[in-house]
């Protein structure tokens, strides 16, 4: 590879005297930088999780939607959130740079989240719907300019081979439940006790508070994440600059996606093509320029994704089929209060806050006695908790028969989804910084993030399958999970076995000496 090429996450050398000594400064021993990122993160994590909580609830009580039709808007709306990071962290990459790719989502975010607060009155009202799919389009947008590139800040403050990353990442995705916890509490409570704008209208705030700590954190980031190639966002073309010329075009793709989040079967159509065209362009970029290491590296993180896809499609069950179980088939009286079933998908970030910091202090204490599992063998371990999760569940359905499943087996699915969510996302995050080189980490988180849009569509079908009707039928659910949740048990044994050869090809004894 030609060693002069330039690189997205090279940045100026700051001395000791740069922005104050922010380059030597510490917290908790890591980069302060990475706690601008944390609360950053968290605001933008508490409006769009906010939202969430209340989505398909919102489609069936607020616009009238079928229950199954519901579930496929969700699965449509959440694979494009997922699907348009791989063009932001392009972008990010080639041209705009991390830092003000960001900056730009975060403005998309919030101009969407606040138009979700216009609701009208209720029914399938053609304006208002169509209002509604343009709220979503913003958030889409938004969102595939900020998800890969803040990640991709996250890992330039470390090197590649510096076994902080890990923990940081986990300590950023501990900021990122926190306000998932935040949002589905206090937005879930508002938007079905008081009224949906008053929900939706809190998950507008919180992007605006992230937006404004953003902004304010700038010297904190060092000087990560500006643009690789400044002089190509000043030419001009057409008269306008390249980089007015992406914001412009970001809108017309705003444009593109209220169109197609109408038409859910063209989601599904365009997820596959793209996720081949995309799949196949980083394998020949991969064989073509990359030397025989990191040719084999890309290798892995293309396994790791799509082990991804398997493991977001039954996890995402939490905001569509999971939401509407909770809501018809589970006792939700606790302490005399009946608990709104939006409010119970606080728990996953819950479990997150609360048991980030033990698996970051676990990974740390393993990996200094030479005991820690690869991140292959992470991903068996999370497949395996995913199933068990789900069959935890299905035990819990069948002994109520007929009756209100307990809530303690919502609590118990959430909790074996929490272990093994944290075995899987924030260490795939870490793995994807770590196995790409510089130049292409914008372009590899993107693609990390399509495979998360897959596993959302197929989220959508799945719920599906677990019956129409106003009601939930127990027999169709607990069928369906029980099929999926032996079939996570079973795939996640796989990769623990073959976990050694992909670990392998990962050349982790020699990413120190190409670092330094």
């Amino acid at each position: 590879m030609d060693k002069s090429e330039p690189t997205v996450n090279k940045v100026p050398t700051l001395d000791a005297n740069t922005h104050g000594g922010i380059e030597s400064r510490t917290f908790l021993g890591h980069p302060i930088g990475l706690f601008v990122l944390f609360f950053a993160e968290m605001w933008e994590r508490f409006s769009y999780y906010g939202m969430r909580a209340l989505l398909v609830i919102y489609l069936m009580k607020h616009f009238l939607f079928g229950k199954e039709e519901a579930y496929i808007i969700y699965g449509a709306y959440t694979s494009l959130v997922y699907i348009t990071p791989a063009i932001g962290g392009w972008l990010g990459d080639n041209f705009l740079g991390q830092r003000k790719a960001v900056l730009f989502g975060a403005i998309l975010l919030t101009f969407g989240h606040i138009l979700m607060a216009f609701e009208g009155d209720g029914g399938q009202n053609a304006f208002y719907l169509n209002f509604f799919y343009l709220a979503l389009s913003f958030i889409i947008v938004g969102s595939g300019f900020l998800k890969a590139n803040i990640s991709s800040i996250v890992g330039s403050l470390y090197d590649r081979d510096d076994k902080r990353k890990d923990p940081a990442f986990t300590i950023f995705y501990m900021g990122i439940n926190l306000g998932a916890a935040l949002g589905a509490i206090i937005a879930g409570y508002l938007g079905e006790t008081i009224g949906w704008r008053y929900g939706f209208g809190a998950a507008g705030l919180g992007m605006v508070l992230g937006l404004i700590v953003f902004v304010l954190g700038k010297p904190l980031l060092m000087g990560r994440g500006e643009s690789p190639f400044p002089d190509r966002l000043k030419q001009v073309r057409v008269g306008l600059t390249t980089e007015w010329l992406i914001y412009i075009g970001a809108i017309f793709a705003v444009v593109i996606v209220w169109q197609l989040i109408q038409y859910q079967a063209v989601v599904g159509w365009l997820l596959g093509l793209c996720g081949l065209a995309l799949a196949s362009y980083v394998l020949y970029i991969s064989i073509t320029t990359l030397e025989s290491q990191d040719r084999d590296r890309i290798f892995v993180a293309m396994f790791l994704m799509g082990a991804s896809i398997l493991f977001w499609a039954l996890f995402e069950q939490a905001g569509s089929s999971l939401n509407v179980f909770t809501d018809q088939r589970v006792d939700r009286n606790m302490f005399g209060f009946n608990i709104p079933a939006s409010t119970f998908q606080s728990i996953n970030a819950i479990y997150i806050v609360l048991l980030a910091p033990v698996f970051a202090f676990l990974w740390t204490f393993l990996a200094a006695r030479k005991l820690e599992p690869s991140t292959p063998a992470k991903f068996g371990l999370a497949m395996i908790q995913l199933g068990a999760g789900f069959l935890v569940l299905v035990a819990g359905a069948l002994a109520a028969g007929q009756g209100l499943t307990p809530v303690i087996f919502i609590f118990a699915i959430y909790l074996l989804h929490t272990t093994g969510e944290l075995c899987l996302s924030p260490v795939g995050l870490s793995a994807m910084t770590k196995l790409a080189l510089p130049h292409m980490v914008g372009l590899i988180m993107g693609t990390w993030f399509f495979a998360s849009a897959l596993g959302n569509f197929a989220a959508g079908l799945i719920a599906s399958a677990t019956g129409g009707g106003e009601e939930l039928g127990v027999e169709s659910v607990t069928q369906v999970y029980t099929t999926v949740g032996w079939t996570a048990v079973i795939v996640g044994v796989a990769i623990v076995i073959v976990s050694p050869f992909f670990k392998k090809l990962m050349h982790l004894d020699s990413l120190h000496q190409e670092t330094t």
